[in-house]
């Protein structure tokens, strides 16, 4: 693993770490490396990288009661880590693989992990496979569930995209394609949706990610109901859950929150509204996600110490 001086401006510093397969990858490494509080992992959607988590990361390592550790993963072939020759290794399988490969070279044995939409399946397969690894869980619209509707739309645009003059013009992109999911966006959300699509390269903005991604969704037959992740699900039972919907998400749809909540005892929900898939990670989201990870660590209540009564005999109170 190599890290890089932090970027004070920028608050964090970068780590590149090399997979299993020798690809490199890399993450935004934010907040003290020894803090006694659970670090958090950040994992993105599937054309999404790093940058979404940057202002839910500045605040969870600067706070001033609890500053802790927070990674922000950039899968493969996506954001600043190197892209794979071979498409068919963007798989949540290989993923997982690469996620672990970068807690081992960390040194992160638990932590908490925020994950939207893939970020999320990633975590149910991390409980599956080492559910020791994780404390809390935030999931960021996603769930055992995937209605084939969102996922036809996200086919429609990965890999596709118009190449933008500016970020300006980028927005323009971005409102064209999603206005109808989020109709309640600042234009400074906008702009960050913007930034965490296209990156400068040469002078030029260019996808911040592989456009063969979408070789591995023109695999799926979305004609078909996909079929439901229950059993990966219920490996995050032994962790609380917070999860979060966009009002109007078209992946994860409000029965299946119903049933999450249902089947789940640790499980609350926030319903974000005015957005779709996926929630931007900022404003009330982000102080909503601060409370529950503070929450996690709070000590226990100590046993009421029984009193006497009237009549000199012990009651619990």
């Amino acid at each position: 693993m190599h890290a890089g001086p932090v970027n004070e401006e920028e608050g964090w510093r970068a780590l590149s770490i090399a997979a299993a397969d020798g690809l490199m990858l890399h993450a935004r490494d934010y907040g003290p490396l020894s803090s006694p509080a659970l670090p958090v992992v950040c994992l993105p959607g599937l054309a999404r990288t790093a940058f979404d988590f940057h202002d839910l990361a500045l605040a969870l390592s600067r706070d001033a009661r609890t500053p802790r550790r927070v990674l922000a993963l950039d899968y493969r072939g996506r954001g600043s880590s190197e892209w794979d020759r071979d498409w068919r290794n963007y798989d949540v399988t290989i993923e997982l693989g690469d996620v672990l490969q970068v807690l081992t070279a960390t040194g992160v044995h638990e932590a908490i992990f925020v994950g939207t939409s893939r970020g999320g399946l990633i975590t149910m397969a991390l409980g599956a496979a080492r559910p020791a690894a994780i404390r809390g869980v935030v999931m960021n619209d996603i769930g055992p569930v995937i209605d084939a509707k969102g996922l036809l739309r996200i086919r429609g645009y990965v890999g596709k995209l118009p190449k933008p003059r500016n970020y300006l013009d980028g927005v323009q992109i971005l409102r064209t394609l999603s206005d109808k999911q989020f109709p309640a966006l600042s234009e400074q959300s906008w702009m960050k949706l913007a930034r965490g699509t296209w990156i400068e390269k040469d002078g030029k903005l260019a996808p911040a990610y592989d456009p063969n991604l979408l070789k591995g969704l023109e695999q799926l037959d979305l004609e078909q109901p996909l079929p439901p992740l229950w059993p990966l699900f219920e490996a995050l039972s032994h962790v609380p859950v917070l999860a979060l919907r966009g009002e109007h998400s078209d992946i994860l749809g409000p029965q299946t929150l119903s049933d999450m909540e249902r089947r789940h005892p640790r499980l609350e929900s926030m319903i974000v509204e005015g957005q779709g898939h996926a929630p931007l990670l900022e404003g009330p989201v982000n102080d909503r996600i601060a409370a529950f990870i503070a929450a996690l660590e709070a000590p226990a209540p100590e046993p009421a110490l029984p009193r006497a009564s009237a009549f000199g005999a012990s009651v619990a109170t």
